[in-house]
Formats: C-alpha cells, structure tokens, sequence
C-alpha cells in the first residue's frame, strides 16, 4: 500500500478578523453587514489583488489570504490598516469596523481549495492576539522581511500559542514608516514608496486611451527597474482610472510615500505631457513640469521623467539599472504608437478588430525590424484569426512570427507566451505549457500569460487550473471582462454558484463600462449575454445579444457566445443553427473550446447535438 502524496508548498498566510464582531451585529446586524462589505469591496479585496495574494476562504467576520511573498503578505496588511485608520477617521468608537491581522511563514498542506498544518494554525493565533487595527507576524516572517519594508518591528517576545508544541516568537508592526517613529531615523536601506497613477488623457478624443496608459505603464515599468525604489503595482494604480482622486488619499490607500500623477495630450506630431511628483502624506508638490515635444521625443521625455524622480528622490542609481532604463523595447516612435493601437485592437477581441491588431503589429515590425512585441503580437491575432474565425493562416507562420520575438528577445515574457499560443492552435499542447510556464516565470504579473494560459486550460477541461490563471488576469487588469465572464463558466464546471455570480456580476459591471467606452465593439455584449441569463435577467441577455449581432453580424465567435446564450434561454434551434456555422469554420483547438463549455450543457441530449460533434471531428 502506498501513502496518497498530499501537495505541500511553503506559503506566507494571513489571517483576519473583524474586532468585536458579535457586539457590532447585536447593535445593528444589517449596518454592520453593509458596512464590512464596502470596506473589502472598496479597499481590502483590491488589496489582496495588488499584492498578489489569493483568498483561500472567508470566515463570516475573517478570511485567510495566500501569499507566494512574505514582503507582499505584510505590505498588503499594513495597507490594509493604514486604508481602515482613514475610512475609521470619522466613524464613532461603537460603530467602527476594525480588523486584527496575523501573519505566519509555513508549510502548508494544499487540499480540495483549502489549505491546513501547522503554518495556517499559527497564522491564526498570532491574529487572535494582534491589536485591534495592527499586524502581528511571527518571527519566521520578520527574518525573511528583513530590511526590505520601511517598517518597524516591535518584539513581543515568545508566546506558547494554543495547540502549537513550541513558543512562536511574535513581532508587532508598526504601521509607520521608520522614519516616522518618535526618535527614530529612517535606515539607508529604507526603501520610498511610490505610485504612478494613470495619466490622464487630455486629447478630446477616447480612442487615444491607448497612448496615455502606454506613457504610464512604460513609466511604472522602469520605476521598476530601480532596486532603491518601491513601486507599486500597474494593477493597483490603475484602480484610480477615470475617477477623481484625492492624492492624499490614494496615497493612505496604496501605502505609498509619493504619489506620480500626469497627463498627456497627442495632436499630429506633438505631444504634451505634464507630470508632478507629489508628498503623499500633505500633497505638496516636489516637482512639476510640462514637456512639449515632437511625438519623436517620446522616449526621451519618459527617461527624463524617470531621472528626474530618480534624482528628487535622492536614490543613486546602479550603473546596470541606468543601462535598463535607456533601453526602450523600440526607438522607432511610429513603431511604438503602432504596438500600442495593435495591443488596444487585439484586446477588442472580434475578427474586424483582431484583423485591423494585425496589421498595426505588422506595420510596427516592417518600422522596426527588431521590435520583438510586434512579432509576439502578429502571432496572437493570427492565432485567434485561425482558430476562431477561419481565416486561412498557416499554422507555421503563426509558430515562426512567435519564434522570430523569441529570438530577438527571449526574456520578453509576452513572446512566451504568444508561443503558448501558438503550439497551442497548432495541437501540440503538450510543448505548449512550459511555454506559459516560463513567461510567468519571466513575468508572475503578465496579463497576456495569465489570460492565455486561462484560455488553454479551459480546452483541456481543467477547470481547477483555469481558475487560478483567469482569476488573477482579472485582478492585474482591471478592464478585463473576459477573464471574469470565462470564469462564469469555469465555476459552472466545477459546481461553484457563488464564485460563478460573482465573477458574473463583476465581468458584467466591466462589459458595461467597455460598451460606454467603445460603443463599436460587440465583443462586451456577446460574452456578457450569457451572464445575464445566468442573473436571471433574460430580457436583458437579448438585448445585448441583438445589440452584439447588430454590430458583427458576420463574425463567427459572436455566433458562438450567440448560440450559448440561446442554449441558457431554452431557444435550443437557434443554438444549433449559430453552432452548425461556427463549427464549420473553427479549427480544432475551438472545438475543444466548444467541448467544454458549460453554457452549451442544455443542448447536450439533444439529437442534434451528434451532428453537431461530428463537425467537431
């Protein structure tokens, strides 16, 4: 007889509870619900995203939290605090919602969506014995932190802990920086922390959203680069798009000392851009300037930008990260502003949309030879175009422009991951999971990896690592509806209803806000049909679904999302006349696709549905 193999994995986890959850309830059940509900839809979920962590399982009043980093799991808590001392600023003493957070490095034992052991278990006795509104991290957390935090660590001393055989020695945080404690200094190893909100396009016209959020994530990313610098996430920034901010407000929220806020206006062959570097903790100014230039000098201006921080900020740069911020991916500016349309085009996802992505990455790789995102992204619209629509490609051109960004550039995470993609739609999908694989390696942040993994797991029905890919595709971008309406169907397989709503109504919330943005893409109303229906609204399925056909009558993926949401509302005839077409045209990796979709689970034992399988081959 042989043991059955238990996955185990060293995690960092965080436990949390709300302080006097039983009193506040007795005093106002329905207030105290609402309430909490705000505080993490409004702070500690997006929290969670932006450190990376996941939400293992929620405990009425508390919720244990995985982090795969030790520095994220603390950072994520101390912003957490810091966000709720704000929020709590005005709220009377008997009425305030305030959380207790403990944090443990351990082994942890990884079983159906749960974890166990003894690393969760003290986790949750530091919690128990943290202050009300503080951290408390056991000393494994605090010797692997280090000096990486601008945080002070008070020891408590050792604590035997409940059911725990050995005294754990436990760490207050302070939630200060090190430099804000009374009579002490900042140490030279403390890190700033600083945000790049997203710069505001100033064009008058939306279709330039691309270039402005370009110049932002361009800027993050070399920020990035600079080891001295603590920079948050383009995922947690980006929360603050299209909405007035208080600077010294999202700065309490992100955790961050300094605050970068910007914008940019693009006229023909000019370019204006603003950018100010702002003390979080009063608002004041540090600096500010205004660049008008030719749209040639765009590069210039970003690196500038980027010194210029750099030197107010007083961090001495190591002679490899100058190195690192003077390469730029091209130096070709119509290169760029091609990639950039190319990338908006491809994210609209409709065979027009995906055709007109096509021709800008092509366009930007004739400007710029050496460009390897063109080529990476040439592969993926030519992927989706063959496998989805028809369109006669050949499969080893795909494999080739993903081979040409490889060689060009083979640490580029999203030429990885346009390999993935490729081997993929070619059916060699055993070769094609390092490939994911290693662009995440590359890259644990990397939308493309994430989304594209997701969407290859789902054509291989397993759901379990599907969810885990999409899932955090749906927390790095924000405007990302896809993934969380997928995940719809994901839940759906794997007999999750709550999951399945929530993601539905959050992908939904996404398509709506896509639809009033670009009012010519159909691609929010075809994938968001179905959720309706899943909602209960079947009125207003067939209204975004009619609204989807009216614009892409023609293209075969919003026949397909067409003929599943005529599957949910019962219209079975419609559903196999939309398939008999799509299936037609699909190649084989959309069959699978088409195998695996839990939307089309009515028309199953149909007598059609044979006819059906047959054209899926």
């Amino acid at each position: 007889m042989t043991e059955e193999r238990v996955e185990r994995r060293l995690a960092a986890i965080l436990a949390a509870d709300v302080v006097g959850y039983s009193r506040l309830m007795g005093a106002n059940e329905v207030g105290t619900l609402a309430t909490l509900k705000a505080h993490r839809a409004e702070l500690v979920d997006g929290a969670i995203a932006g450190y990376q962590g996941h939400i293992v399982k929620l405990t009425g009043d508390g919720m244990l939290v995985e982090f795969a980093s030790v520095v994220n799991a603390v950072e994520c808590a101390a912003h957490i605090q810091r966000g709720m001392r704000t929020r709590n600023a005005e709220v009377p003493e008997d009425r305030k919602i305030e959380f207790r957070i403990g944090i443990n490095l351990g082994d942890v034992i990884a079983e159906d969506n749960d974890i166990y052991g003894d690393g969760v278990n003290i986790a949750t006795r530091i919690e128990s014995i943290a202050r009300p509104g503080g951290v408390a991290v056991s000393g494994s957390v605090r010797d692997n932190v280090g000096n990486r935090l601008n945080l002070i660590f008070d020891d408590m001393g050792e604590h035997t802990l409940k059911n725990i055989d050995r005294p754990v020695r436990i760490y207050n945080v302070s939630l200060e920086a090190a430099g804000q404690q009374p009579g002490g200094a900042a140490k030279s190893t403390d890190k700033p922390s600083i945000a790049v909100l997203p710069f505001v396009n100033m064009s008058g016209d939306a279709e330039q959203e691309y270039f402005s959020d370009g110049i932002t994530e361009d800027i993050i990313t070399d920020l990035s680069k600079i080891t001295g610098l603590s920079v948050i996430a383009r995922n947690s920034a980006f929360v603050y798009k299209g909405k007035p901010v208080n600077v010294q407000q999202a700065a309490r929220e992100l955790g961050v000392k300094f605050m970068i806020e910007g914008s940019v206006r693009k006229a023909g062959q000019r370019v204006r851009i603003t950018g100010q570097l702002i003390d979080g903790a009063d608002g004041r100014h540090l600096w500010a300037d205004r660049y008008d230039r030719d749209l040639t000098d765009i590069f210039a201006v970003q690196d500038e930008i980027t010194r210029t921080i750099v030197d107010q900020l007083k961090i001495k740069l190591l002679p490899e990260e100058k190195k690192a911020i003077e390469q730029a991916p091209t130096n070709n500016v119509e290169a760029y502003n091609c990639y950039l349309k190319g990338r908006q085009f491809f994210l609209m996802d409709t065979r027009s949309y995906l055709t007109m992505g096509r021709r800008m990455f092509a366009r930007a790789a004739e400007l710029d030879p050496g460009y390897a995102a063109a080529y990476a992204g040439m592969a993926r619209c030519d992927a989706r175009l063959y496998s989805l629509h028809g369109v006669p490609i050949s499969v080893d051109d795909i494999l080739a422009a993903a081979g040409k960004a490889l060689a060009i550039d083979p640490n580029l995470p999203e030429a990885h991951a346009a390999r993935g993609t490729a081997l993929m739609v070619a059916d060699r999908r055993a070769e094609a999971v390092p490939a994911f694989e290693e662009a995440l390696a590359l890259d644990p942040n990397s939308f493309d990896a994430h989304h594209a993994y997701g969407q290859f797991c789902i054509t291989g029905g397993d759901f379990e690592r599907a969810a885990k890919h999409l899932v955090r595709a749906t927390e790095i971008r924000p405007d990302d509806y896809q993934s969380p309406l997928w995940l719809v169907q994901v839940y759906r397989s794997l007999g999750r209803p709550e999951e399945e709503k929530k993601y539905g109504r959050l992908g939904l919330k996404r398509a709506e806000e896509a639809l009033r943005l670009f009012p010519e893409s159909s691609k929010p109303a075809q994938v968001g049909a179905c959720a309706w229906v899943l909602l209960g609204e079947r009125d207003r399925a067939k209204e975004w679904l009619a609204r989807a056909l009216a614009i892409d009558p023609d293209d075969n993926i919003a026949k397909y999302n067409a003929a599943c949401t005529y599957s949910l509302l019962g219209e079975l005839d419609l559903a196999f006349d939309l398939l008999e077409i799509f299936l037609q045209k699909a190649a084989p990796v959309a069959k699978l696709w088409f195998k695996n979709d839990s939307d089309l689970d009515p028309i199953r034992a149909h007598p059609r549905y044979q006819k059906l399988l047959e054209l899926a081959g």
